[in-house]
């Protein structure tokens, strides 16, 4: 039996458009293993303690008998993150441009899991498991725009996640979630309504690429 894990990282749920765009990875990925358990962790319901990494990180340098109950459960989180990874055969983030930067529930969660010894800079765990990263942005910060280069989360999450962690991602990115919501967007309604077609179509053939790349349905 095949796993995917997803991870959800917008505080939005009920309206969240990178929910949106990973529910139709997942539901590609669902078309070919039918069977197949999807673990999710939704960072908006559960989010990782901010201490936690603090934690992880010193009880390194302190005695077993010596650590605190922050550090040890610290530790087992780290575990249990890693283990969520590790264990599935395809993985599935959804994670939102907030404040021109990296979720900061994300960025959390990454850090905590970093601390695992199969994942951190040494660990080769995750190297070449097939990835899909859903990304949204409220503008458009495209080249030739009036804010190129003010989006300092999704340059990132590619570095972390296919440099560092050795996945083989694909991104699915869908710019101006906000036109319609913001009244100051609304002369670019036509161009949102293409760009959402477009992260649409990205995503069906993203789910689609890793639930071919973990093997038949049957699997």
């Amino acid at each position: 039996m095949t796993t995917l894990f997803r991870l959800d990282a917008s505080i939005l749920p009920t309206t969240s458009s990178s929910r949106e765009l990973a529910d139709l990875v997942e539901k590609e990925w669902l078309s070919t293993h039918p069977t197949s358990t999807v673990v999710r962790r939704d960072l908006s319901v559960e989010p990782i303690p901010a201490t936690a990494w603090a934690d992880a990180v010193t009880s390194n340098f302190t005695p077993e008998a010596e650590r605190t109950d922050g550090q040890r459960a610290a530790r087992a989180l780290s575990t249990q993150l890693a283990d969520e990874l590790v264990d599935a055969d395809a993985l599935l983030f959804a994670v939102p441009l907030y404040n021109y930067g990296v979720s900061q529930h994300f960025k959390t969660w990454f850090d905590l899991a970093y601390t695992d010894p199969r994942i951190d800079p040494q660990g080769t765990a995750l190297h070449g498991k097939p990835a899909t990263l859903v990304t949204v942005l409220g503008g458009n910060y495209a080249p030739g725009t009036p804010k190129e280069g003010w989006d300092h989360s999704t340059s990132w999450l590619r570095r972390v996640l296919a440099d560092v962690w050795g996945l083989d991602l694909r991104v699915v990115e869908r710019p101006f979630t906000l036109v319609g919501v913001n009244p100051a967007l609304d002369a670019f309604a036509e161009v949102a309504a293409d760009l959402k077609q477009t992260a649409e179509t990205h995503a069906v053939r993203s789910g689609r690429e890793i639930a071919e790349l973990t093997g038949s349905a049957s699997s």
